[in-house]
């Protein structure tokens, strides 16, 4: 069945970027959330089953595929919105849908890969999907951002291959070639700790370009700033949790070796270094999808905390990149509407927007609420965990240097944000505003309300799936 839903997937991109015809470009694209939604519930249905040797419905790649089917309803739709507001020509319309098809099928692969040779591949299709995504507007400074992005990217999978060819040393002298995640983990006593320890360095800073972390997290912030609100979203959230997985799952490996100690302190600083660095930006920051962008390297630095922190930290990070998901690309949804009044990305040019557009100013209120992780948003539950985590851990000192950056960011993101919501910007033009409809605002407004549930009522299944992600790392 996996193999029927690459080739099926693949086929309806390719048949996008053939066709002309507005109405079978979006029933192709009907058609692939069906197939995607019925790949997934299959998926449910044949839950810890392997298919063609390289692709397992395990509870983390089950967790993240629902996830993923999720978020790309909305993300079909207001690419359809965006479309038509931008009367985009047939040809630019066809390579945009095929491109975020094949981006959404690549992440769906790569969650579900069980070999760390599979993630490469599928990580690597995104890269090049999301390259067309972000040239989509094809002028210069969208040029600009897709060479950077494919740079860097080709760079980061370069680290990542070279890191594949350390670690199948490290297992050869093990006495096997399989570089299955769960033949790692069985074989994990016998890895060569010297190759092994070359292997992750590479392998981890490879991933940070999809991530978000220090040192490859340069590129995702241009990305998601040139490329269209609605494909920013999911290159903000749903490819950021694709490089998770890649590090995650080689990290339970690690866990299971005498290396387990050195590979925290190494997550630990490059998840520091990432808080700082976004703490930074943020403060200066003026440009509206860089400030959300930014925001995003804060959160995976705090996920990767909870990683290194162990214990309950294992189970927040999971949880907080799933509600992370859902809120920041709500976000980048509702900025699609910020942008038709405004014409602007710069804080200095958009401001009350309350007036103009009050459903989508609460989308934004409440997306700030919940991006900030304060009550009762569903990520003040997972950063308290992983904030518990790094207390029992006795990183006493790091945690309250985390929450003083945190404090920081906090205040600027606020600023900000209200200066959007409330602050009139002087000489702007109302004679011509756009009539917003509010209906445009109920998928956001679905999607916090759904991080906010899973955080602070998570339902005992949800609960089991995460509990079940973690039962292979070191209590």
């Amino acid at each position: 069945m996996t193999l029927l839903y690459l080739i099926v997937a693949f086929s309806i991109g390719i048949g996008l970027f053939i066709n002309r015809n507005k109405k079978v470009n979006y029933s192709l694209v009907g058609l692939f959330l069906l197939v995607q939604w019925g790949f997934t519930i299959y998926a449910c249905y044949r839950f810890n089953s392997t298919e063609i040797d390289y692709f397992t419905f395990d509870s983390l790649g089950i967790l993240l595929m629902i996830t993923l089917s999720i978020i790309a309803i909305p993300a079909a739709i207001h690419s359809g919105i965006y479309v038509e507001k931008h009367h985009e020509n047939p040809q630019a319309r066809g390579i945009y849908f095929a491109a975020l098809i094949s981006l959404i099928t690549a992440i769906g692969a790569g969650y579900l890969a069980n070999h760390i040779a599979v993630i490469w591949i599928f990580t690597e299709i995104t890269t090049l999907s999301a390259s067309a995504l972000i040239y989509h507007h094809r002028n210069k400074l969208a040029l600009e951002g897709t060479w950077k992005y494919v740079f860097i990217c080709a760079l980061s999978i370069t680290f990542v291959f070279i890191g594949i060819l350390f670690l199948s040393i490290s297992m050869e002298q093990g006495g096997s070639t399989d570089l299955s995640f769960r033949n790692l983990l069985t074989n994990s006593s016998k890895l060569n700790t010297f190759w092994l320890r070359l292997a992750f360095v590479f392998i981890f800073t490879g991933f940070t370009a999809k991530l978000g972390l220090v040192p490859m997290f340069t590129a995702g912030i241009d990305a998601k700033d040139k490329a269209p609100a609605p494909a920013g979203a999911l290159l903000a959230s749903v490819l950021m949790n694709l490089g998770f997985v890649g590090v995650f799952r080689f990290y339970i490996v690690i866990a299971n070796t005498p290396l387990h100690h050195w590979a925290n302190m190494v997550i630990g600083i490059a998840a520091f270094l990432s808080i700082f660095v976004a703490t930074v930006y943020m403060i200066k920051v003026k440009n509206i999808k860089r400030m959300l962008a930014y925001s995003g390297i804060e959160h995976m630095g705090i996920v990767m905390l909870g990683i290194a922190a162990g214990g309950i930290g294992y189970y927040a990070a999971i949880l907080h990149i799933i509600l992370h998901a859902f809120v920041k690309s709500s976000l980048f949804f509702q900025f699609t509407q910020v942008y038709r009044i405004f014409q602007n990305k710069s804080i200095y040019h958009v401001g009350n927007y309350f007036k103009y557009n009050s459903t989508g100013a609460m989308v934004l209120l409440l997306g700030f609420i919940s991006a900030t992780a304060m009550p009762p948003s569903g990520m003040f539950v997972s950063e308290f965990l992983i904030f518990r985590s790094m207390f029992e851990a006795n990183q006493i000192l790091l945690l309250i240097s985390v929450l003083l950056l945190l404090t920081m960011i906090i205040w600027a993101f606020g600023k900000n944000i209200f200066k959007i919501l409330f602050i009139p910007v002087v000489g702007f033009d109302e004679s011509n505003l756009p009539v917003i409809n509010p209906w445009e605002s109920f998928s956001q407004f679905i999607l916090i309300g759904l991080a906010i549930y899973l955080g602070l009522n998570p339902p005992l299944e949800f609960v089991k799936l995460i509990e079940e992600s973690v039962q292979f790392l070191p209590k």
